[in-house]
């Protein structure tokens, strides 16, 4: 099956459904609350994702949702849709543009098809494991070979040194040319877009990674766990192009 031809164009109304609540609350003063993990959540989030499996359940009742605010539902059907409706919850509270919308679209657990919407700067970019595209033009990930002149994402600095060997961390901050914690789905859409080489998070859920997935592999770079094995089962993700991976996954195990 041609998964990018047959769902695009039901994504893109995910996207832009979504989008439109999302842009209601950007840069308003709206209250968050605190999840049981201290994450934040706002209206914005739940309002979002209820759109998105109104719009899954009507368009494909047999088909299940994960989503992270309101949970499984038929999660171990064939097809499944994985929701995050907006990664980088702290960043949109805060008025900044690095946050968006991730849509992943599993077939037998297998992420087939990832979405990376912009809400704010109205960029959607979609995957499928063997091509990328943004707004509909392909991308790729850069052709950076040389640890000491590439950039280096993270989400949280101190997930990384909570999470990972700190002094292997840091050494690897050392080698590179630039480090900056351009994180959530935004690093990953960088990394895609060809603009960040490397991009690393300590700390994943099942909705944080899905989506990113296909993303990466389609736009040509490899995306595993920090040690280098299967991101779908992996807590943590590094993402990078293949010439800079494996010498990262070398400082960080």
């Amino acid at each position: 099956m041609n998964y990018l031809q047959e769902y695009s164009s039901f994504l893109k109304l995910l996207a832009d459904e979504s989008s439109k609540i999302i842009r209601q609350y950007f840069r308003t003063k709206i209250n968050f609350e605190q999840k049981s993990d201290a994450s934040p959540v706002t209206i914005a989030d739940k309002k979002a994702e209820e759109k998105l499996r109104e719009l899954i359940s009507k368009n494909f009742p047999h088909h299940g949702i994960i989503g992270e605010e309101f949970g499984n539902e038929n999660s171990d059907a064939e097809f499944v849709w994985v929701l995050d409706p907006i990664d980088g919850t702290k960043s949109f509270i805060c008025g900044a543009l690095s946050f968006g919308t991730l849509i992943a679209l599993l077939h037998n657990g297998r992420p087939v098809l990832g979405v990376i919407n912009h809400p704010i700067l109205d960029e959607f970019l979609i995957g499928d494991n063997s091509i990328t595209l943004l707004n509909e033009v392909p991308v790729n990930v850069s052709n950076q070979s040389e640890l000491y002149k590439s950039v280096l994402l993270t989400t949280d600095h101190l997930n990384a040194e909570k999470y990972l060997n700190k002094e292997k961390f840091n050494q690897l901050i050392n080698s590179v040319n630039i480090y900056r914690n351009w994180g959530d789905c935004y690093g990953y859409y960088l990394l895609a877009t060809g603009y960040a080489d490397i991009m690393i998070d300590p700390i994943m859920s099942v909705w944080d990674k899905m989506a990113l997935i296909p993303i990466v592999r389609g736009a040509g770079g490899i995306i595993t766990d920090c040690e280098g094995n299967s991101p779908e089962k992996g807590t943590n993700i590094l993402a990078a192009n293949s010439f800079l991976h494996q010498q990262v996954v070398k400082f960080l195990t």
